[in-house]
């Protein structure tokens, strides 16, 4: 009985082998890699209204409006068994652009204003992020996998020092925030391609509130809200 079934498997065995060529079988068990990293966001401001709003008949409502930016890293990915490698990024751009809309009572039209008016907030945003992957067997020449992890930002642009009467919305440069997403190793003869879908939370208010502002003074705590798909090739 068993001899029947090794020769019914063994077919089977060798039209799986011949069926799909594995690319780069080694490529995973290298302890250290890295790739290039490009892609895209959506991002916006979650916020909270200063108790001054409501005694203030200025501004009728806010809104944060979604925006989009690109991303662009240096990956270096640390192996530390079979399923779970260390992933930071030391060289990592995020250029965003967020953006606030506000609907005005009395807007001052020879200023520029009108009944509804928008603040852009540019952000040129240096980031350090390290994160934990878990990844799945590998199934003929794909991997599925998820991290998380946690990731320092450093943005160039920000305005919080500054004394000049026309920055009309103040932010300080330092964040900190948490981050989830998921991903797929695709492997190619010569490279590894990994689609990968995140999401980031910033933990750290980054709102310097001016009282004397219009648009800063009705906005009390601001954290900022990221949705990236991003291309790696390693």
């Amino acid at each position: 009985m068993f001899l029947v079934l090794g020769l019914a498997a063994f077919p089977m065995k060798m039209y799986a082998q011949y069926l799909v060529e594995l690319n780069l079988p080694d490529h995973d068990s290298k302890a250290v890699r890295f790739g290039i990293n490009v892609g895209g966001n959506r991002s916006h401001y979650s916020f909270t209204h200063h108790p001054s709003f409501l005694a203030q008949d200025s501004v009728a409502y806010i809104e944060s409006l979604n925006s989009s930016g690109i991303n662009l890293s240096w990956l270096v990915n640390f192996n530390l068994s079979e399923h779970f490698d260390i992933r930071t990024y030391p060289l990592s751009l995020i250029f965003t652009e967020k953006a606030f809309q506000y609907r005005l009572t009395h807007p001052d039209r020879p200023a520029g204003e009108d009944s509804l008016t928008i603040r852009k907030l540019q952000g040129i945003t240096l980031a350090f992020p390290v994160q934990l992957k878990f990844s799945s067997d590998r199934i003929a020449n794909l991997k599925v996998y998820m991290m998380a992890g946690g990731k320092l930002e450093y943005d160039l642009a920000a305005n919080a020092g500054e004394k000049n009467a026309d920055k009309l919305f103040k932010l300080t440069p330092l964040d900190y925030a948490v981050e989830a997403g998921i991903g797929f190793h695709i492997y190619f003869p010569v490279f590894v391609l990994t689609p990968e879908l995140k999401i980031s939370w910033g933990l750290r208010n980054v709102h310097s509130r001016d009282p004397y502002l219009k648009y800063s003074s009705n906005i009390d705590q601001v954290y900022s809200r990221t949705v990236s798909i991003s291309l790696t090739v390693e």
